[in-house]
């Protein structure tokens, strides 16, 4: 959701408090819009990211709740490029978005960020995004760590979200719930030494 983060899908390099510097797209140019969106679904978080080094952020379109994200407007071959990066793999190959278009839900391979997944439309253009196979209830939470945290809360302050709103979203997704509080979350992210801007 975060601009900086995106730019390093786009244009390459590694997001403040990330430990991976990516390749970049073949097309780098940032979007020509962005909008704050509200998902049907639940974001999660579970399994272990290298990256950030606690729990990886998944989108679950059938959990019950609202997921808070961000659409940006995009070219296929840019969406292809990012999915690629966050498949481990190089960018380069356009997918092939017919199958998702058309039902919704498309597993490219059986990983986390393998499953395509459009839940709607906005302005005439598909939103996608991409997720895991599983969903919520079949996986054990994980915490995320709070650089992760910081990276997603930047992302939902470039939306105009109230600061303490998304501090008490954030704690209370399934992964952070638990084991961090509203007032811990407000705290992580405001503390100094931070990395990206809340």
């Amino acid at each position: 959701m975060c601009a900086e983060r995106l730019r390093c899908y786009l244009a390459g390099g590694r997001p403040p408090g990330g430990s991976r510097t990516y390749a970049g797209a073949r097309d780098p140019r940032m979007p020509a819009r962005s909008r704050p969106v509200e998902l049907p679904g639940a974001l999660y978080f579970a399994t272990h990211s290298p990256v950030w080094h606690g729990g990886r952020a998944f989108y679950d379109p059938d959990a019950p709740g609202t997921a808070w994200a961000r659409a940006h407007l995009l070219t296929a071959a840019q969406l292809s490029d990012i999915a690629a990066q966050e498949m481990y793999g190089p960018p380069g190959r356009d997918l092939d978005l017919a199958p998702v278009l058309a039902t919704g839900r498309h597993a490219l391979g059986p990983g986390r960020y393998e499953t395509l997944v459009s839940p709607g439309a906005l302005e005439g253009h598909p939103l996608l995004t991409f997720t895991a196979p599983w969903h919520l209830d079949d996986v054990p939470p994980v915490p995320p760590s709070v650089p992760y945290l910081r990276v997603i809360a930047a992302g939902l302050r470039e939306t105009g979200r109230d600061p303490a709103a998304i501090a008490r979203y954030l704690a209370t997704r399934p992964g952070a719930a638990g084991h961090w509080t509203p007032a811990e979350v407000a705290r992580a992210l405001a503390a100094p030494g931070g990395n990206m801007p809340v």
